[in-house]
């Protein structure tokens, strides 16, 4: 994989990642700057030096501003806790698989199209749940030769196959040799198969324990309300899904402070409206994607319990797979006009709090001085109206911009004269 990632990094690097520099202060001018903590402030700036944020606050009278933005709000770069980065469709219009023809270069590549197209979207950070060609792609992206995302990664998973809770322990501290920046639990089965519980209590309890001896979060897959509460009540960091939650299961994850990610729609639609891309793979067969079709009403539900339980920690993730990176946004919009999720509380999610999740709320996620230059340029305002995440304008990770679509159309309207 390392091999195919240089070939594919021998591609020409966005200008923005060949002109990294930093002469002075860059002050960026803005309708309505919002930190992601909920402080506004209309016709607002953010001065940037070093890579990182000095300053936030309203335009002072005769600041020299470098760059007007416009009629933009700007935002903290969007930050997704569960994507799959390395899952792509082949140009044979299948998920890739194992021994399907594509080799390392294709499936490099293929990495590299879904990080730039996550990152165009406005997703600065990323938790990748997760592969091992992750590494390669995380180090790539971290040296700056190619565009995406700040890549947070387990590296692969363990589940109750991986053997008894010494045996789990062992694993978690080979993964912690191996690189991995979290540790990934499948406390239960597929939505496709039922969700049912599959990890033991005892399980659950050894690796959540060692990941934090390891100083790694743990998050845990988990369907079905006896896995959500087993998860919660060993002490793990993050459930996933949490499909089938009940009112215990989401009062043992606010007892315990557990991160609560579930999905609205964007994985379901993105498996079912494409079912040629995987059917016949696994479990994504006739009974697969019936069981999916069922659960597509509930989810939003179990998103609008999520955000009216006092205390649960709800934040973003979108489970993007293959077909779905680059949509990240289409979650957004499914929480807030079909989970009822207040617009404030989705800007959080996606901001300050999955930060927070991340154990990176010091560093990304909101607006503030000493804070990493993460910032995003919607085209509308967020709190009024989320369709907003759809019209991306500008793009800065770390002090970089990676995306300047604003000087593009001022461009553009130069050349007609």
């Amino acid at each position: 994989m390392r091999r195919a990632l240089a070939f594919a990094l021998c591609l020409a690097a966005p200008a923005a990642l060949r002109a990294q520099g930093d002469a002075g202060p860059t002050i960026l001018r803005a309708a309505l700057v919002l930190d992601g903590t909920g402080k506004a402030w209309p016709n607002g700036t953010v001065t940037i030096q070093g890579g990182r944020i000095t300053a936030v606050g309203a335009l002072a009278a005769g600041a020299k501003v470098t760059r007007d933005l416009g009629a933009v709000t700007l935002v903290p770069g969007l930050i997704d806790t569960h994507v799959h980065l390395t899952w792509y469709i082949t140009g044979k219009g299948k998920l890739h698989v194992e021994n399907d023809g594509d080799g390392l270069t294709e499936a490099a590549l293929a990495a590299a199209g879904n990080a730039s197209r996550t990152l165009m979207a406005g997703f600065t950070t990323v938790q990748s749940l997760g592969s091992p060609e992750d590494a390669a792609l995380r180090d790539a992206i971290a040296r700056g030769v190619i565009a995406g995302p700040r890549l947070i990664t387990s590296l692969g998973s363990l589940n109750e196959r991986s053997g008894s809770p010494e045996a789990l322990k062992d694993s978690v501290r080979a993964f912690k040799r191996r690189g991995a920046d979290v540790i990934k639990l499948f406390a239960s089965k597929s939505i496709r198969e039922g969700g049912g519980q599959t990890m033991t209590d005892a399980q659950l309890v050894a690796a959540c324990a060692e990941g934090h001896a390891q100083g790694l979060r743990v998050v845990v897959h988990a369907h079905d309300a006896g896995s959500v509460t087993a998860a919660a009540k060993a002490g793990c960091d993050q459930i996933e899904h949490g499909l089938f939650a009940d009112d215990a299961a989401r009062a043992a994850m606010v007892k315990a402070g557990t991160w609560y990610d579930p999905q609205c729609g964007l994985v379901f639609r993105n498996y079912l409206d494409h079912k040629p891309w995987f059917d016949g793979i696994g479990n994504y067969n006739a009974a697969g994607f019936a069981a999916m079709e069922k659960v597509v009403p509930e989810a939003p539900k179990q998103i609008e319990r999520a955000a009216n339980t006092k205390g649960l920690k709800l934040v973003f993730g979108t489970d993007a797979v293959a077909g779905a990176h680059g949509h990240n946004a289409d979650e957004l919009t499914c929480r807030a006009t079909q989970g009822h999720m207040p617009l404030d509380a989705v800007l959080a999610s996606v901001t300050s709090r999955a930060a927070a999740s991340l154990g990176l709320g010091s560093d990304v996620g909101s607006l503030a001085p000493g804070m990493q230059a993460d910032l995003v340029a919607l085209g509308g305002d967020p709190l009024k109206d989320v369709s907003a995440y759809h019209d991306v304008r500008y793009v800065m990770k770390g002090g970089v911009v990676m995306r300047d679509a604003l000087a593009a159309q001022l461009a553009a309207r130069k050349s007609r004269g």
